[in-house]
């Protein structure tokens, strides 16, 4: 997975939170027709979903002190695929 993240989170190892990525501005009036997460061994994607134009994610688990990459892979109605990558940086709270 790619090794350099858009953006940098923290998430405590209990917690189950959501994280979603915004993709309306690059898709130019195209509509995104899947929206998939997948994430470094270790937490765990307990549901995802795509509304409009943001894919969303809500990631639990993880071990603390330990940082993974998630990366969110978009294929448009207009036949376009692209990537971008988070990284979830586990914390005990």
């Amino acid at each position: 997975m790619a090794a350099n993240p858009i953006a940098v989170f923290i998430k405590d190892p209990d917690a189950v939170l959501d994280y979603a990525l915004n993709w309306t501005k690059w898709l130019d009036g195209d509509t995104i027709s899947t929206g998939t997460w997948t994430i470094d061994a270790g937490p765990t994607i307990a549901s995802q979903s795509v509304s409009g134009g943001i894919v969303t994610m809500f990631l639990s688990g993880g071990v603390d002190a330990t940082s993974y990459n998630a990366r969110c892979r978009i294929v448009t109605a207009g036949g376009r695929t692209d990537d971008r990558t988070i990284q979830i940086q586990v914390k005990e709270r």
